[in-house]
């Protein structure tokens, strides 16, 4: 019962490994930023001194999908606007390392806009929304350039399917050019230290289809967040706001009902906070697998739909259930969803969602002893906060819990906070290893209302 490495530990190579977590969970601590139906950045989330230290781009409306360079590609109208595929580029044979299946793919590309970071970043984050029927997949790759000038490789930030069927869903590991590598789904600076941050970045989507099909997949939303948080042991207090008293009446789920079931997917039910948080908030706005969906299940299993989400956000490569795009991109296959990856940067931006209506969840790694009432230590954990006691205690549905029923949880709010913003904290053996900075998933309406979409901009997302 071990989960995958804690990618975050493997970003701070000058730092220890991480602690061997107590929860066998499915993601540990990192970097990123988006959200539902959104657009670039503002204000972005101020770090010690005030400055930005996180910006946001994504492409999601008809106008940002004619940007851009097509080929094959064409934007589609509708309700929901999105990327088409028109025509082929060309052909491609792909050989899926975790199958050794061999097939022809015919092939359209899109590569956005290049886009002008206004944070100088050590890290990027990739999301995407995207409609993959069967016989259909899509790759995502972005580049980035140098605070001097120069270009990073076009990395793989994922190659995705809704289904498993056709392609394994994968993230792709060895790739650096030895100033910046991927960690899974995190492009880092290797030696942030050294002053190197990356200023600017651009993606490119590759839809792919079987070849004479016709149609293919379709990507929604595409962008990415790029950030800079400055190391810290401790964040400042922040008092409580206007969501206190406020609870959101979202489905609890636990993971530890599904311990030992199917392994194959991430070590079994245990290891998955990450597909449980993120069937618990789907659910939430109304999303729900099909019979169809879930005939796979053995019927004996509770909660069906919650090994449904860990199948369908499982990394090949990563072997696990932790990937945060590939969560962000599960919750967008249901209609009328979005999905990213973000990171906020106080209690307050999670008060400002909560007051509106929008689950948030959140990536925390601590010590038992760090969270009065948890019961168990963590190098990484997704729980969901659904809102705030009159004393502005935070209220979570934690899926480290041994019963649905027991998944409501009441966290202190200065100890919750400290845990979920630092980037540094001591492990067990005393030794310094990552926190989580403030990451989060937002999941919501892909044209989220307007009292929505002011608090998705209020905290830099939209």
């Amino acid at each position: 019962m071990t989960a995958p490495t804690p990618r975050r530990a493997l970003l701070a190579v000058a730092l220890a490994a991480a602690t061997a977590a107590t929860l066998p969970t499915g993601r540990p601590a990192a970097a990123a930023s988006s959200a539902p139906g959104p657009g670039s950045g503002a204000p972005g989330v101020p770090g010690a001194a005030g400055a930005r230290t996180v910006d946001n781009r994504f492409w999601y409306a008809y106008a940002h999908w004619q940007a851009g360079t097509h080929r094959g590609t064409a934007a589609v109208a509708g309700p929901r606007p999105g990327l088409g595929f028109t025509v082929p580029a060309g052909s491609t044979e792909y050989a899926d390392p975790h199958t050794g299946r061999r097939a022809a793919w015919e092939h359209a590309v899109w590569t956005s806009p290049v886009h002008r970071s206004t944070v100088p970043a050590t890290e990027v984050i990739a999301s995407w929304n995207a409609h993959t029927p069967a016989g259909t997949w899509i790759q995502t790759e972005l580049r980035g350039t140098y605070t001097d000038g120069t270009a990073t490789p076009w990395y793989v930030m994922g190659r995705w399917a809704s289904g498993d069927a056709d392609v394994r869903r994968t993230s792709v590991d060895g790739q650096s050019d030895g100033r910046s590598t991927v960690w899974t789904d995190t492009l880092a600076v290797d030696h942030p230290g050294s002053g190197l941050r990356i200023a600017a970045w651009q993606l490119r989507a590759t839809l792919y289809r079987k070849p004479g099909s016709g149609g293919g997949p379709t990507l929604w939303l595409a962008g990415a967040m790029a950030s800079d948080v400055p190391d810290r042991f401790t964040v400042p207090a922040c008092a409580p706001g206007a969501a206190a008293g406020h609870e959101l009446k979202v489905p609890r789920y636990s993971q530890e009902v599904h311990t030992g079931q199917y392994p194959e997917y991430d070590n079994g039910g245990e290891a998955w906070c990450s597909p449980t948080s993120s069937q618990m908030v789907v659910e939430y706005w109304g999303g729900r697998p099909g019979p169809g969906s879930l005939a796979w299940v053995d019927p004996h299993y509770a909660d069906p739909q919650v090994c449904h989400a860990a199948r369908s956000t499982y990394d090949a490569a990563y072997k696990g259930c932790g990937n945060w795009p590939f969560n962000a991109a599960y919750a967008a296959t249901y209609p009328g969803l979005a999905g990213v990856v973000t990171r906020l940067g106080s209690l307050a931006d999670l008060e400002t969602l909560v007051r509106a209506g929008i689950p948030v969840i959140t990536s925390q790694s601590f010590l038992a002893g760090e969270l009065d009432g948890a019961g168990y230590g963590t190098s990484g954990h997704l729980m969901t906060v659904v809102g705030f006691t009159r004393a502005g205690d935070v209220v979570a549905n934690d899926p480290n819990s041994a019963t649905n029923a027991a998944v409501r949880r009441v966290y202190r709010r200065r100890q919750w906070e400290n845990i979920w913003l630092r980037t540094k904290r001591l492990d067990a053996a005393g030794k310094t290893v990552s926190g989580s900075g403030g990451v989060c998933y937002l999941y919501g309406p892909a044209a989220p209302g307007a009292a929505r979409a002011a608090a998705l901009k209020a905290v830099g997302v939209l």
